[in-house]
């Protein structure tokens, strides 16, 4: 396949302005890490496409292999990378002149390889360009801060702040309590803007060390990209200040879990309109349908935003979090909640994704889910007005059961995700359940072992 020379001298030109002696080079895996090559920066400007295998799509968060490979190639094929350029960006803790670079995968024919996440959202932005529609999303990211934890047997611990104590109360929106990590979060900034990251707001959140990072509005790959860089940015920098950050969805057993909130309109690509708004203060009719789309396929499409085992002990009665697709007027104990806001402003956010979701997973989901809406003129169930915490379950309560709902959607959310995807998504996560299932928890030792 041939590579865009004006893309490449771009690459180039940036790396001589900055000094680059080493190049990350970076795909997001499907469980959103980075995984890729190190390479020196006049190697990488003389490639013509690296290469990595195709089978590192369906490598399972432990290493393993799902037990049907049928959907990769048998032969473990290479894919090519390409570069995106509008991804260059420093890597600020690197001791040497240092870029990363985001790439996407291509077959040797040219054709992307449509298993790889950042392509999948592509797929379904693409969709809404055949239309003239643009998304327009904004993350909200919730993680919590722990003292370093070597051993997985072993509970976490709130780390130790400023103060020389750790924190225990909790702390909703507490000024003092972000105050107590502030030499760990001024890196965290410096790094963001290092990295042209959008971060907007800092709040600490209800759990102990529990925060939460809001984005500014924009293009959804865009945004898709900086969670992913986002995430690494954190983890690294906690590091450097002698604790962890994770972004698991219920790291603490008494503590609320971690939410990926995506808060998403859509604009006339032409115009800039907001088309979910009227001009006095309404929904539109294609708002409704995207909701009614939300609510219709976000069972079917929970994988995607609880992907992990782990996931489903935050979807809980009274925990903070949604346990239905209901929607509602800034009620935020509803699944789907519709902020008050201006026509131009007018968007819903899905309160249902996890903070360890894969942000370019999640992200292709829920547009899929509320495209389809606007596509089969789905209408909305009525509004909820009051709690919906004390409504039953209306989303799948485990990873197997999630699993069952992807594989047994309609065919028009497997066309829009893409069928190979899905395929090898579901056997993928299900490897994961089943050694997770193999594994014996403390819980059974402790009040089974000697009394059954």
């Amino acid at each position: 396949m041939s590579f865009n020379t004006a893309e490449m001298d771009y690459i180039n030109a940036w790396f001589k302005e900055h000094c680059i002696t080493e190049v990350e080079c970076l795909i997001p895996d499907m469980t959103g890490n980075a995984r890729g090559k190190i390479i020196p920066a006049d190697k990488f400007c003389k490639e013509q496409g690296m290469r990595l295998p195709e089978m590192l799509f369906i490598q399972t968060v432990t290493g393993d292999w799902p037990d049907d490979e049928s959907m990769v190639d048998p032969r473990e094929i290479d894919m090519v990378l390409r570069p995106d350029p509008d991804t260059v960006r420093l890597v600020p803790w690197a001791v040497d002149p240092t870029a990363q670079v985001i790439h996407d995968c291509y077959l040797r024919d040219g054709s992307p390889v449509d298993i790889a996440p950042r392509a999948v959202l592509k797929r379904v932005l693409a969709e809404y360009a055949k239309r003239g529609w643009q998304p327009v999303v904004a993350p909200e990211l919730e993680f919590y801060l722990v003292q370093r934890n070597t051993d997985p047997d072993y509970p976490l611990e709130p780390p130790v702040g400023r103060s020389g104590r750790p924190e225990r109360a909790r702390q909703s929106y507490g000024i003092d309590a972000v105050n107590e990590f502030d030499p760990l979060f001024e890196d965290i900034y410096d790094y963001c803007e290092a990295q042209q990251l959008d971060i907007d707001t800092l709040i600490h959140e209800s759990g102990a060390a529990q925060m939460e990072i809001n984005f500014l509005h924009g293009e959804a790959l865009s945004l898709a990209d900086q969670v992913f860089l986002f995430k690494r940015t954190v983890r690294e920098a906690a590091m450097r200040h002698d604790m962890y950050a994770t972004f698991m969805a219920k790291p603490f057993e008494d503590e609320p879990g971690s939410a990926m909130h995506i808060h998403q309109s859509m604009i006339d690509a032409a115009t800039g309109e907001n088309l979910f708004g009227t001009a006095d203060g309404g929904m539109s009719e294609l708002f409704r349908h995207y909701i009614g789309g939300l609510q219709a396929y976000l069972p079917a499409a929970m994988s995607f935003f609880a992907p992990n085992v782990n996931s489903y002990r935050r979807i809980a009665r009274h925990e903070s979090a949604p346990i239905n697709a209901d929607w509602g007027t800034d009620n935020r104990t509803v699944g789907l909640r519709v902020p008050f806001a201006s026509p131009q402003a007018r968007r819903v956010e899905n309160r249902v994704a996890g903070a360890d979701a894969n942000p370019y997973l999640a992200l292709a989901a829920t547009l899929a889910c509320g495209l389809l809406g606007i596509v089969e003129g789905i209408e909305p169930r009525p509004e909820q007005k009051g709690s919906a915490y004390e409504l039953p379950f209306g989303l799948p309560r485990s990873i197997e059961d999630s699993l069952q709902n992807l594989e047994d959607a309609p065919e028009s959310l497997h066309a829009l995700l893409g069928k190979r995807f899905v395929r090898a998504y579901a056997a993928i996560k299900r490897k994961e359940y089943e050694t997770f299932f193999r594994v014996i928890s403390s819980w059974e030792r402790e009040f089974l072992l000697l009394s059954v």
